[in-house]
């Protein structure tokens, strides 16, 4: 009977001491002292209007802060304007060549040197008057077209005592059939008028037939 005594006294003095112990193990937490409250109120900051959103990508900079970039189509516009210029300047020295070497103007060339009243308004030594912007070439107004019959020149004349304007103008009236003068004459600068027509033989217009 006393050991069951002694053993729940043992028993109830270590609960005591565990419970002593388990109780010492927690870690108390004191309290500090807290600042007072605020006696003024809060600043509110209103507005009038609401705000505009904020763009969420960079401004990009202005214009005037890009390098400038030289314009290219002056030069692309002159060098085309040169470029088709020269072309019809080829083309216009190319054909009056070739309208100064055929046979029709050949052949109203030596008409004019045998005409004996042209020469004594021209003078002797009669030639096409040269032109400065074609190094020493005359220029020959009109046209000659031998397939379609049709013959229509004019250019500048020149002797020793006097200068001209030539005109000749000859059509075919049907294919097969010789060339018609209707105008060859010569015109001065005195604006006396020299008419070949009468003096053109049949051998000199013979080179304008098909």
């Amino acid at each position: 009977m006393m050991s069951i005594t002694r053993h729940a006294r043992n028993i109830l003095i270590l609960d005591r001491s565990f419970g002593g112990a388990i109780s010492r193990g927690y870690a108390t937490v004191t309290e500090l002292p807290r600042p007072p409250p605020p006696t003024a109120e809060p600043h509110v900051e209103t507005f009038s209007a609401p705000s505009k959103p904020r763009l969420y990508y960079t401004r990009p900079p202005l214009k005037a802060d890009l390098p400038r970039v030289q314009k290219r189509w002056p030069f692309i516009l002159a060098f085309a304007t040169l470029g088709v210029s020269a072309w019809a300047a080829f083309l216009l020295f190319a054909t009056n060549q070739e309208k100064l070497s055929s046979s029709v103007v050949k052949r109203i060339m030596q008409t004019v040197r045998d005409n004996e009243e042209l020469k004594e308004m021209l003078g002797d030594a009669i030639r096409p008057e040269p032109a400065w912007y074609l190094n020493g070439d005359p220029w020959i107004n009109g046209s000659i077209n031998l397939p379609q019959g049709n013959v229509d020149l004019s250019f500048r004349l020149k002797g020793h005592l006097g200068s001209g304007t030539l005109y000749f103008t000859s059509i075919r009236k049907a294919k097969g059939q010789p060339f018609t003068p209707l105008r060859f004459r010569v015109i001065g600068d005195d604006k006396r008028i020299v008419n070949l027509s009468s003096h053109t033989s049949s051998s000199a217009m013979s080179a304008e037939r098909l």
